[in-house]
């Protein structure tokens, strides 16, 4: 982190090229929405960002416990960065269990701000303090600010008519109205935001802006901070256009409205809530104007079920779900293999087996993906690599979908799905034209010359079958998930016949057209190449350029399709002496790669539920690099 130090101001103020800031409290103690709107503030301003928030599975979990802090960890720049950092520059702790749960993550040297209102015998004896951490030389490493945070918030809002306890809930804003302060964050939006959010309230609209102001005041006064902090917006490290913050669920969301419009098909989500992807069904929800229907179904399989349906019927099917959910849709997803229907099955991973670790982030489904059905059901595999890149990924999704009449994956996950970053909103003329054709008549000549419908007749370069909408006269045709016979669709138990059309629809997914694999190989002369795929690509490419800046020479890929696979990646993986891949589990696509194409595929993985870090991958290529 550079800086350099204008004296414009009574207070100093010093110019960063970056900051990553956290902010740590209870589950109840509003980090998240916190979070939220310094990131928002902080997207207008034009700076290039990265956020991580970290919450506990329980809605309402225990108050005080380190099993109850929620944190939001925000990285802004101004240049182009790729990940939420490393390790926090500021940390915020609302109380002891925030101080402890976090501070090992903070380097010497930096600010940390804590309320000290928090900070009781009772509540440090809750959390393991035997002696206050204020008191007894721990944080002596750090530029600790004390501020009692509770009562700065309540004398703010004395002229309120409100209980201490009630007025004291404001405290986060007055920490984000500080905050704001020193990093010289724009104000108006917030504020804007608190009135419309309590509309209906709107005294507590009020007492949130006066805290939120009383906060930026008591930056501007106190002596206890005497730096404030500029960081420029990030204009060099974008393309022309308009840009929004946007979380990857959202970016999700609106490339299937995105998807269902440039098909001209309407939307159909069948879906049960379930975390991290219940975000997906509440926005859809919002854009009935768009022609969308979303259908929260009563478990899982029933929401599957009506996606199906709705494929059948002509609509773009979307069903939305977690690990846990696509077990239990597995049956069904192998019923679309049968049928031969576009349906997209999109699954926000998360840390498991079973119910696991709801919030937190992980990459595991990779084999449940590939191979978690019974019989040979192949399905393409789709995985964006940023937020912002979830759009795109899922218009690609849907593209294969419609195009070769198949069930795809689309595999997010937590990670991607609640973190966010500055997007560019496509032009419409961007975006894929997706459009399909409807069977309409007969497409085969009987022997004595009269015509019928074959609903598996195949397209010659796709291998699709039609898609013939019920009701069409003359295309009626026989459904189910008994095996079928080439070409009739008729229910066939012929063992030639089953074995023909289990490699026919291998086939169809082989033949899938999917762009080549591109290496970024600057000098064209690396031994030693690191693949990742999904949301690994913003740590490894962090990594990556840490290794370049230091002299090392690597070379970097990262895989969106991985069934199939890019054509050109078995010789791709046999260019490199070494090949290292970076996933969050224990080595999934490490494990295919070796059983596809024989290489020494070398796994880096971690299972925490957290994302990496790019100084850990930066030390592991570091060290590939030199023991070569």
């Amino acid at each position: 982190m550079t800086s350099q130090v204008s004296h414009d101001r009574a207070k100093e103020v010093r110019r960063l090229d970056r900051v990553i800031i956290r902010f740590a409290g209870d589950s109840g103690d509003g980090m998240q929405l916190t979070g939220d709107r310094f990131t928002s503030e902080t997207a207008s301003f034009g700076n290039d960002l990265s956020t991580l928030p970290n919450f506990p599975a329980e809605i309402r979990a225990p108050a005080g416990t380190l099993p109850g802090v929620s944190s939001f960890q925000l990285h802004f720049a101004d240049h182009d960065i790729l990940t939420p950092g490393d390790a926090p520059n500021v940390l915020v702790a609302m109380n002891p269990a925030a101080l402890k749960a976090n501070i090992a993550d903070v380097p010497r040297g930096a600010e940390v701000i804590i309320n000290t209102d928090e900070f009781t015998k009772r509540a440090m004896a809750k959390v393991g303090y035997a002696t206050s951490p204020l008191e007894d030389g721990s944080l002596d490493a750090y530029s600790v600010h004390p501020v009692p945070l509770t009562t700065l918030t309540v004398e703010a809002l004395k002229d309120y008519e409100l209980g201490r306890k009630e007025a004291g809930r404001s405290k986060n804003m007055f920490a984000l109205g500080l905050l704001s302060w020193m990093y010289n964050r724009p104000t108006e939006n917030t504020e804007s935001f608190l009135r419309a959010k309590f509309a209906k309230k709107p005294q507590i609209a009020e007492a949130n802006v006066t805290a939120f102001r009383a906060g930026w005041n008591f930056g501007e006064t106190t002596e206890d901070f005497a730096v404030s902090y500029e960081v420029a917006p990030a204009s060099k490290a974008f393309p022309a256009g308009t840009y929004r913050n946007i979380s990857g669920n959202l970016a999700l969301s609106y490339g299937l409205v995105a998807a269902s419009q440039q098909a001209d098909l309407p939307l159909y989500l069948g879906s049960y809530p379930i975390t991290p992807a219940s975000d997906i069904l509440h926005e859809l929800a919002k854009h009935k104007n768009f022609g969308v229907r979303t259908f929260q179904a009563e478990d899982e399989i029933a929401g599957i079920g009506a996606a199906l349906g709705a494929a059948f019927g002509g609509s773009l099917a979307v069903t939305t779900t977690s690990g846990p959910g696509v077990a239990l849709k597995s049956e069904t997803i192998g019923l679309a293999v049968s049928l031969e229907l576009p349906l997209l099955i999109v699954d926000i991973q998360r840390g498991g087996p079973s119910t696991g670790l709801p919030t937190k982030t992980e990459q595991a489904d990779l084999l449940q993906a590939m191979y978690g059905r019974n019989g040979e059901a192949p399905v393409p595999i789709v995985a964006p690599a940023t937020p912002g890149d979830c759009f795109d990924a899922t218009l690609e999704a849907a593209r294969i979908a419609l195009a070769y009449r198949t069930p795809v994956f689309l595999l997010s996950d937590g990670y991607l799905a609640n973190g966010s970053e500055p997007w560019r909103v496509p032009d419409i003329d961007e975006l894929p034209d997706l459009r399909v054709q409807f069977a309409t008549s007969p497409n085969h000549v009987k022997d004595d010359g009269t015509e019928e419908f074959w609903p598996y007749k195949r397209d010659e370069r796709t291998l699709a079958r039609p898609w013939a909408v019920p009701g069409t006269p003359g295309l009626e045709h026989r459904i189910g998930g008994i095996e079928k016979q080439d070409g009739t669709g008729n229910i066939s138990y012929d063992p030639a016949n089953h074995e023909f059309m289990v490699h026919t629809r291998q086939a169809k997914i082989d033949g899938i057209e999917v762009p080549d694999l591109v290496v970024d190989d600057p000098g064209g002369d690396a031994r030693v190449l690191v693949l990742g795929w999904g949301s690994t690509y913003g740590p490894i490419t962090a990594g990556v350029r840490r290794v370049r800046a230091a002299g090392g020479v690597v070379a970097q890929a990262h895989l969106r399709h991985l069934n199939p696979f890019p054509a050109n990646l078995g010789e791709v993986l046999r260019s490199y002496d070494k090949v290292i891949v970076p996933e969050m589990n224990l080595g999934q696509l490490a494990t295919l790669l070796r059983a596809k194409y024989l290489v020494d595929a070398r796994s880096f993985t971690q299972v925490t539920g957290l994302p990496f870090k790019a100084e850990q991958l930066a030390n592991v290529l570091k060290e590939a690099i030199d023991h070569g």
